[in-house]
Order: structure tokens, then C-alpha cells, then sequence
């Protein structure tokens, strides 16, 4: 099985809520963090890969259909190119609000974590050196993480071929997505998951 869809969002762009829209039009199963945390074995293969070292994306991805969310988008270039046939979505948001989301529940959670329990931060390492290190550079200010942000966004709609991509906000619905993907639009609503108050309830139950 080859990847069919390749996520390139940075988390908190409504990643949960687009697996589960993939998962529901056929491209299941979807690769996200909640994946990595169900299959702790990956931690390892995610430290080499962040650490620059050379990985065979299939023994991630053999099962999936699709990938969002980190870690993999980090990878977006790598994994369009490993997948040529794959398509790519870029989901994105107003980036105050993403700030506001992101601050208020990935970088508290890895805080936290970091703190409190230091054997899972190493397990976790991945993670550290993708969000905090590589993707905003040891700088979690506003502005800073508003700009690599931006720039993310801006890096993979030039490297990406504009009929491979589709640019997305979650908040648009089935419309945009099953018409990038060729599928029938579902009669269910479209999925909303993991908000702030849902992913801060379940911190908070994992104390």
C-alpha cells in the first residue's frame, strides 16, 4: 500500500479532523501523532528521520494510506517525492488563531511533559527536535512562530505543483476535499475533533 494523500500542515490546522474526513472517504488508515502514541515502536524510526538520518518510509507507512499532522509533515517534500502519485493538502488557518491553538495545547502538553516525566521525554525526543527545534528554532514567541509558520505554508505551495495541491481549511466541509480526491461527498456531516477544550480535557486525564 502506497501513501495516496500527503498531509503538509502543521499541526493544530484541524489534523485530526481531516484523518478522520480521509479516513470516512476511503484513505484509511491515516498517519498522525495520536498514531505514533498507539504504536510507541515508531518513536525511534521518527528520532532518525528528525535527526536527519537516513530512513525507508515504508516501514512507517506500508499500512497507511495517508499521512497528516506531525511528524510526517515535516516530511511533506520527502514523502512527495518517495510518493509521486500521492496528492498533497496543506491545511491552514488564520494564523492568530492557530498560534492561540497551538500555544494552548502541543507546546503546554510537550512543556509539561518535559517537566513532569523526563523517561517519556526521551521517548519523545522526536517531537522536541521537530516542533520546537527545526520548525521554530528554539524561539516560541508570537511573532516567530506566526512567521516559520508562514513560511511553511509559503514553501510548500511553491514546491508543491499547483494541481497536485490542494490548500484547505477544515472549515469549508466535504466539498473542496472530495473533489480533490474524486470521491462522493458523504451524507454525514463533516467531522470536528480535537479542539482545544478536547485536547486540554484529555491532558488533564492523562495526570
Amino acid at each position: 500500500m502506497a501513501l495516496q494523500v500527503i498531509g503538509a500542515g502543521l499541526g493544530r490546522n484541524g489534523t485530526l479532523t481531516l484523518k478522520t474526513a480521509l479516513e470516512e472517504i476511503g484513505f484509511g488508515p491515516c498517519h498522525h501523532m495520536v498514531e505514533v502514541f498507539a504504536h510507541p515502536d515508531q518513536g525511534q524510526f521518527w528520532l532518525k528521520a528528525a535527526q536527519g538520518e537516513k530512513v525507508d518510509w515504508e516501514e512507517v507507512f506500508a499500512n497507511y494510506k495517508a499521512s497528516v499532522d506531525w511528524p510526517s509533515c515535516h516530511f511533506y517534500k520527502e514523502l512527495s517525492e518517495r510518493y509521486p502519485d500521492a496528492k498533497v493538502i496543506l491545511s491552514e488557518r488564520d494564523p492568530k488563531q492557530w498560534y492561540a491553538s497551538i500555544t494552548n495545547t502541543i507546546l503546554k502538553s510537550m512543556t509539561q511533559m518535559i517537566e513532569k516525566d523526563p523517561e517519556r521525554a526521551k521517548w519523545f525526543e522526536f517531537a522536541r527536535l521537530i516542533v520546537i527545534e527545526q520548525t521554530f528554532h528554539n524561539d516560541l514567541s508570537e511573532d516567530n512562530m506566526i512567521a516559520a509558520y508562514l513560511r511553511h505554508n509559503a514553501k510548500v505551495k511553491a514546491t508543491i505543483a499547483p494541481e497536485r495541491l490542494l490548500v484547505f481549511n477544515p472549515a469549508e466541509g466535504w466539498d473542496p476535499l472530495c473533489r480533490f480526491l474524486g470521491t462522493a461527498v458523504p451524507e454525514t456531516p463533516f467531522p470536528l475533533v480535537n479542539t482545544t477544550a478536547e485536547f486540554q480535557t484529555r491532558q488533564a486525564q492523562r495526570e
